[in-house]
């Protein structure tokens, strides 16, 4: 088993040093354009974030056995080396690009990843609060494992993609060289996929690099500012209630489904959609 480090684990002291600079930069120095803190707000994001390890812990369990499985079947192997690493990271990096977009254009992947965008903040706590159900995640990374690439070493990738997100969940960052924009997700780019407007609705699905939503056209620009937020919002602080919300709703619309392919639907069709209306029956004259 390769010999990686926990960048998560390494990285929670710069995530607390961080988020408390940039509560200190907004009190100082406030914007009042931008959504800011709200401190009900904040500890919602603190107490899914604690939640989220405590789920991917069990989550774990099935998907490392799975993993495992495919990894011996597979005659492929991969060498953990220096010049192998940026690979993988750019591989998962592929792969965690359509993870993400299916996490938001199929409803039952959306209940999971919906907990992520149901903050009207956007700061870097923001960037904690996680969901609770990821089993949905794992199927994505199936072609890496398949391919040779050791359960462990796309752990290490995964965390490391994670890590990279945490700083772009801020108002705090304008703009970066136009090189770096051109390349890498950034704090621009992140703000306009938090975005509940109709132009920036499923957009900017990149972890690490913004490239692959350039290439795939779900790249927009943030020109107008960014409400922050879902299309519905939900008026709950309570994390489970932010956990399960959406998967109430499509237990709500699955028993007042009329036929299976409503229910298909309702699970497997965008977040919005719902089955056309019956049509009016014409009433019969005597």
């Amino acid at each position: 088993m390769p010999n990686l480090p926990d960048v998560v684990l390494w990285s929670i002291p710069a995530f607390v040093l961080l988020t408390v600079v940039e509560m200190i930069s907004v009190r100082l120095h406030p914007d009042e354009e931008a959504a800011g803190y709200e401190t009900k707000d904040a500890a919602t994001s603190l107490g899914m974030g604690l939640g989220s390890l405590f789920f991917d812990f069990l989550w774990k369990i099935p998907i490392v056995a799975i993993y495992t499985a495919i990894y011996e079947l597979t005659p492929l192997r991969v060498p953990v080396l220096l010049w192998t690493v940026p690979l993988m990271l750019l591989a998962q990096d592929f792969f965690y690009y359509w993870s993400h977009r299916g996490h938001h254009v199929v409803r039952i992947l959306w209940a999971c990843h919906v907990v992520h965008h149901s903050s009207r903040k956007f700061n870097l706590t923001t960037a904690l609060r996680q969901p609770w159900t990821s089993l949905t995640v794992w199927p994505f990374y199936v072609p890496l494992v398949a391919c040779g690439v050791h359960p462990a070493a796309l752990a290490f990738c995964s965390s490391a993609n994670l890590v990279y997100q945490f700083w772009i969940h801020t108002e705090r960052i304008d703009k970066m060289p136009r090189w770096f924009e051109f390349v890498f997700n950034t704090p621009s780019h992140h703000r306009v996929h938090h975005a509940s407007q109709g132009g920036y609705l499923d957009r900017n699905f990149g972890g690490i690099l913004i490239v692959w939503d350039r290439l795939f056209r779900s790249f927009v620009a943030e020109t107008e500012r960014p409400v922050f937020g879902l299309t519905k919002n939900i008026d709950t602080y309570n994390p489970v209630k932010v956990a399960t919300h959406e998967y109430v709703s499509i237990a709500k619309d699955l028993k007042a489904a009329r036929s299976w392919r409503d229910r298909a639907g309702h699970l497997l069709r965008g977040p919005g959609w719902q089955p056309a209306p019956e049509p009016a029956r014409e009433s019969v004259s005597a």
